[in-house]
């Protein structure tokens, strides 16, 4: 795609994005209007802005909408990218030189490779749902090949998975130059596939897959259902595994509980290690925020974290997500940012986000996924089939509510605090080492907030 069809490309869009209702004028000429589209490659569409801050916010709010207009008016699956620096003003100049500048190549590469930037394991924040997955990723990037092959990593959404994904690419492209890596997503194979059969091209497309030495796929539940791209990329996987090549899976789920996944890939995806990733507790939520913050060089109290940190359990992306709301609603109105602004700027989401998850609801949660009686959570008896779902309820009522140890153990019968604390350091515990311990809780706690 040439200059001028890339501009032609980008203003479309800019026109159609006006014309939303939920994209105000003001929002429009504050981010909209100084972008502007500088490269189109591998199906990625660079979107220079004005700030790191703008690409956070335009990708965070906008990033979907965008992705949907870019469809409707090329039908392919444009991925746009929203960059603030000048490396492909570089690039290009090199280009036309023809020079070979290492440290240019270096800069240029996590383009090529279609890395976000940003997802980098010095910004990644390692906390206790997460140090695990991080160690196994870092082993990964520092040893391809010779850690954990496959390495496959599950869990919810918005929790990090991708961040730390790239972060092995970029890792890699950093201290083995000489190796050539692909991120993908499982929807882009699929449709890479699809368009080589279309044209007669399945050597390029497996030439493409095969031969490269560390291969990241994200979100791979969307080959469900796929027998023909299950087929292929199964082939694609002893192709690199036989080759000694290093693959990394991701997943918002464990291999067997993603449907219809024939068995030899279930299999082949646990030839290695699987790790996953927990929401993060309030501790690290808040250490996530203040290195955003810190990233961005914005100034936020920290009782605005804290606020921002209780409101928001979950989901990493919505976190950060609403600290950009905060300081742009800051920056929009011209007012300090604290906890009453907060408030304000958050309070289309809070409703959604702040639902009174009580002690009561766990319990009764809890005890209907045990098939127990709600009145076993409070009672005396110790046997193992009550005494342990009694304390995963005072474990999630620890996780999922603001109530102190001491109240928690009166909602449990008038328990005193040290059994609370007992009972949730020996579920922390057990949830280093129990897989499906932790898929249960984690049903439990989606139920929960769900109701």
């Amino acid at each position: 795609m040439n200059a001028d069809d890339l501009k032609k490309l980008w203003d479309h869009v800019l026109e159609l994005v006006g014309s939303e209702a939920g994209v105000g004028k003001s929002s429009y000429a504050m981010w909209f209007k100084p972008t502007e589209a500088v490269r189109f490659k591998d199906n990625y569409l660079y979107i220079k802005t004005t700030s790191d801050f703008a690409c956070e916010w335009i990708d965070d709010q906008y990033g979907d909408l965008i992705k949907n207009i870019l469809f409707n008016l090329t039908g392919q699956d444009i991925i746009p990218v929203f960059i603030y620096n000048d490396t492909f003003e570089k690039d290009s100049a090199q280009e036309r030189q023809n020079t070979q500048v290492e440290v240019s190549q270096k800069e240029s590469e996590p383009i090529d490779h279609g890395l976000n930037p940003r997802y980098t394991f010095d910004s990644f924040v390692v906390g206790k749902s997460n140090s695990f997955a991080h160690a196994a990723c870092f082993a990964v990037a520092e040893a391809p090949a010779h850690a954990y092959n496959p390495l496959f990593m599950y869990g919810g959404v918005g929790l990090g998975k991708t961040h730390l994904m790239q972060a092995i690419g970029h890792f890699v492209i950093e201290n083995h130059p000489e190796m050539k890596i692909m991120y993908v997503s499982a929807e882009k194979f699929t449709n890479d596939m699809i368009n080589s059969i279309r044209h007669n091209k399945m050597e390029h497309f497996r030439n493409k897959y095969r031969t490269v030495d560390l291969l990241l796929v994200d979100d791979i539940q969307f080959l469900t259902g796929k027998e023909g791209t299950q087929e292929e990329f199964f082939h694609t996987f002893n192709a690199l595994y036989e080759a000694n090549k290093q693959i990394v899976i991701c997943s918002d789920r464990l291999p067997k509980e993603i449907a219809t996944l024939e068995d030899r890939l279930r299999s082949r995806f646990e030839w290695g290690l699987t790790t996953d990733i927990q929401p993060p507790d309030l501790e690290t939520r808040i250490a996530i925020l203040k290195k955003k913050a810190s990233s961005e060089d914005i100034e936020v109290p920290g009782d605005v974290l804290l606020f921002i940190a209780k409101q928001i359990r979950s989901n990493i992306r919505e976190l950060e997500g609403a600290l950009i709301r905060i300081t742009a609603y800051s920056s929009l109105h011209n007012r300090p940012i604290d906890v009453e602004l907060a408030a304000e700027a958050l309070k289309d989401i809070l409703p959604v986000q702040n639902r009174q998850i009580s002690v009561e609801l766990i319990q009764k949660v809890v005890a209907e996924h045990y098939n127990l009686n709600v009145s076993d959570m409070k009672s005396r008896k110790r046997t193992r089939s009550i005494a342990f779902p009694r304390q995963i309820a005072m474990y999630l009522s620890r996780e999922l509510t603001d109530l102190s140890l001491p109240k928690i153990g009166e909602e449990f019968g008038g328990r005193d605090h040290t059994t609370v604390i007992h009972a949730c350091d020996k579920i922390s515990e057990s949830l280093k080492q129990d897989a499906e311990l932790e898929e249960n809780i984690r049903k439990i706690s989606d139920k929960i907030q769900s109701i």
